[in-house]
């Protein structure tokens, strides 16, 4: 799986201004720098009188741009409820990463997933949105870090949370990373991925090997950075998470969460709004 340098996004196909785009929801296909189509959408979040109560406040320049783990999509359950969550606390975009769902191309397991995700960026900026935070789950966690130490500025998040997210690459220490790899390096692994999970699965091997998420972590400073893992965390043990904090020393905020197992699936929506206020407070 090659990739180029990450570069700045291309086009989408609708751009509406803040004003429009803060009436409801939209449903658009983005267009990354490598010609790939990525299914997106928004939900302009719930002011705090529809809502009742805004635990954090609801800041109307936020965006949450919600990057969900391997084989999810924007429509999965678990995706539209972490989405729901977050959206008490202001706009949200979810997207389906290449390869997933109604997203063109093929997943390449977290490479050229940065593109996908800074054209959902650049997207959030355009619908108005001076501030955005990114937060993503496994693949998807892997995946902000990645993007926020490639990119700064508008092209860049204001703040950071990786949820379940490996530090290094090629991890085959549990049962079902054993399953995953399988998944991704099999012929037949791939044709259950394409028709079973309906996650398109690239052919080709990583070449070359795209920065690791712990190489990132020192050069996202000083963009605000949260990590979040369970300490019963099927996939990724807790040295993962340490390690990815070690690397930001007295920038990162780790959260080890007691009983907690992998990704969206295991985060309950105490949790979810608890990340949404950490946004709502450190997006600047």
């Amino acid at each position: 799986m090659s990739i180029g340098p990450a570069g700045h996004t291309a086009r989408s196909t609708l751009r509406p201004n803040s004003e429009t785009a803060r009436r409801g929801p939209l449903r658009t296909l983005l267009h990354t720098v490598d010609g790939v189509r990525i299914d997106a959408a928004y939900d302009p979040g719930a002011p705090a009188t529809d809502i009742g109560r805004a635990p954090s406040g609801h800041l109307e320049d936020l965006a949450i741009v919600v990057a969900h783990g391997f084989t999810g999509d924007l429509e999965r359950p678990h995706v539209r409820r972490v989405a729901g969550v977050l959206a008490r606390h202001g706009a949200v975009v979810t997207f389906s990463f290449r390869g997933h769902g109604a997203s063109g191309g093929r997943s390449t397991v977290g490479d050229r997933e940065v593109y996908d995700l800074a054209a959902a960026v650049e997207w959030a900026r355009t619908l108005g949105h001076t501030r955005v935070v990114t937060v993503g789950f496994s693949m998807g966690g892997s995946v902000v870090l990645r993007h926020a130490a490639q990119h700064q500025g508008d092209a860049g998040p204001d703040a950071v949370v990786a949820v379940s997210a490996p530090a290094r690459w090629y991890y085959r220490g549990t049962a079902p990373m054993r399953r995953l790899h399988w998944l991704v390096t099999r012929p037949e692994g791939r044709l259950l991925g394409r028709y079973g999970l309906r996650t398109r699965i690239h052919h080709r091997d990583w070449d070359p090997v795209p920065t690791s998420p712990v190489e990132s972590v020192p050069l996202i400073a000083p963009t605000p950075l949260l990590i979040v893992h369970g300490d019963q965390d099927g996939y990724f043990p807790v040295d993962h998470p340490r390690m990815l904090a070690d690397a930001a020393p007295g920038h990162a905020e780790l959260w080890l969460e007691p009983g907690m197992g992998h990704a969206e699936h295991a985060s309950d929506d105490e949790l979810v709004a608890r990340i949404g206020a950490w946004a709502v407070s450190h997006a600047g």
